[in-house]
């Protein structure tokens, strides 16, 4: 695992130069805020990342529940289990294992990793402008159809999930990168995603944390291109 911290937020990279998978803990007064799980095998290292920070961790909140962002879910709720765990409404039909469509999901079915067991359930269902410690829910379906954002208003830090990527070159999710195809392959509506994008890129972030790939700092500009690639993809 790297570590890699900007203002108050710290990326946990696992597998970093092969098959990239970030998770994010966000320090708070009393507490930290674990942004998605990553896969199974990392509960280990991201409580002892906890554990170095000196704090628990007391919310669980995840951008989608596509099983390389929730594997490690049920462990981690077991080491603290007085965490909250909050997740979109729609996700949160995904995160229960059931990847049928849903009547706001267009008969567009959901791609990608569905969860095939996880035991643990959602506490809160977030909505647009909810707040979650110091962040706050962003909508940006397109990767999944309940995907959300986290963005901190303070350090200007936008956690976006996979509606971009910075793995083999910025990019809004649905446009595949030849180096690092994954994330495209696993989106549920491109046209979706690149709404999402824009509304995103409109918060100006100072930061952007993804998925899959670096932190990215000044990222605006980079996102401006993702976005005007993505829609010379998409031009019939």
């Amino acid at each position: 695992m790297r570590v890699k911290k900007v203002q108050n937020v710290y990326q946990l990279a696992f597998m970093p130069t092969l098959f990239p998978v970030n998770c994010y803990l966000v320090e708070e007064q009393e507490g930290l805020t674990l942004v998605d799980c990553a896969l199974g095998f990392a509960a280990r290292d991201i409580a002892l990342a906890a554990k170095t920070i000196g704090k628990p961790i007391t919310e669980i909140a995840l951008t989608h529940a596509h099983i390389d962002h929730v594997g490690a879910l049920d462990a981690l709720k077991k080491q603290f289990p007085a965490a909250q765990v909050s997740v979109s409404e729609r996700e949160a039909k995904i995160l229960s294992g059931d990847n049928s469509t849903s009547p706001e999901d267009a008969g567009k079915p959901v791609k990608g990793g569905i969860p095939k067991n996880i035991q643990t359930t959602p506490d809160r269902l977030l909505q647009e402008g909810d707040r979650v410690g110091s962040l706050e829910v962003v909508l940006s379906p397109g990767h999944s159809p309940g995907s959300i954002s986290f963005f901190d208003r303070r350090s200007g830090v936008l956690i976006a999930g996979d509606a971009f990527q910075t793995r083999g070159g910025t990019a809004v999710s649905g446009t595949f990168k030849p180096l690092f195809p994954f994330p495209a392959m696993a989106t549920w509506d491109k046209r979706t995603a690149l709404d999402s994008a824009k509304k995103l890129t409109l918060l100006q972030p100072s930061f952007l944390a993804v998925g899959h790939g670096r932190l990215l700092d000044h990222p605006v500009r980079f996102m401006e291109q993702a976005i005007r690639d993505a829609e010379q993809k998409l031009k019939p």
